[in-house]
């Protein structure tokens, strides 16, 4: 019976911890922009640190795959492997795991035009592999703009969990000048399962844009989660790369009703 407490603890400190729109390392929420056509973009954690009250685990790694099947919508999917560090707790467990799509409705300064970005991802919450079983569905609007000071990102989203509970998340992340080698970072983030928790969050961190197709990130997060702290370490690198265009299935099966959208 302690361990199955022990699992339901990490797991709800997973659960409150991770947002499900984690798409833009190092935050939790995402910006308007999508992966280039043709284009696989990697967002990868190799081993981040979560605590939460006497809960310990390794995230190793954090990993979101990204490609862009058509011009202004991606398809992704996500996962994180977490290595519980506590006493009584499974060692190995796949969370977080979710297949969605993103689009740029409408194309702003992140596109290199005027006016805020406006984007949309939704999709499925995957099932787990040894913790957080069934299935969910998320929905977030995403509003991005850049100035010459530095760049703003909203998000607003709304979810079924695995657990069929209503759950909402309201994100903002500032960074610095974009034409700097290496920005600052923050994010605030509340999210409220309805049946299970709050969460407040501020996040703090460096972006290093050391090429083009290539980022590295660090990043340091506090929260209260139903009253307890948590804290995190996350750092991690974005990179991307074109693959051979060839028989394309998700854009022959999405392009036309995606074209309707735009």
């Amino acid at each position: 019976m302690r361990a199955a407490g022990a699992v339901a603890a990490l797991a709800a400190a997973l659960t409150s911890w991770c947002g499900e729109a984690v798409a833009y390392r190092p935050f939790d929420g995402t910006d308007a922009a999508v992966a280039e056509t043709g284009e696989i973009e990697v967002e990868l954690g190799p081993v981040e640190y979560l605590r939460q009250g006497a809960e310990r685990a390794l995230l190793a790694p954090d990993l979101r795959i990204n490609y862009g099947f058509i011009a202004g919508w991606e398809a992704a999917l996500e996962g994180k492997l977490t290595h519980g560090l506590t006493a009584g707790i499974p060692g190995t467990s796949l969370v977080e795991s979710q297949a969605l799509l993103k689009g740029v409705l409408r194309e702003g300064t992140l596109q290199e035009k005027p006016g805020a970005s406006i984007a949309t991802e939704f999709g499925i919450l995957l099932p787990g592999i040894n913790d957080q079983h069934g299935t969910g569905a998320v929905l977030n609007g995403i509003v991005s703009h850049r100035w010459d000071w530095g760049t703003v990102h909203l998000n607003a989203q709304i979810e079924l969990t695995r657990q069929q509970h209503a759950d909402y998340f309201l994100d903002s992340i500032i960074e610095g000048p974009h034409d700097w080698p290496v920005r600052p970072v923050a994010e605030f983030f509340y999210e409220s399962d309805v049946s299970l928790f709050r969460t407040g969050s501020a996040l703090v961190g460096a972006i290093w844009q050391v090429q083009d197709n290539i980022a590295v990130d660090f990043g340091l997060r506090g929260a209260r989660i139903n009253g307890q702290t948590a804290g995190e370490i996350r750092a991690g690198v974005t990179f991307a790369f074109g693959v051979t265009k060839g028989p394309d299935l998700l854009s022959r099966l999405f392009a036309p009703e995606l074209r309707r959208i735009h």
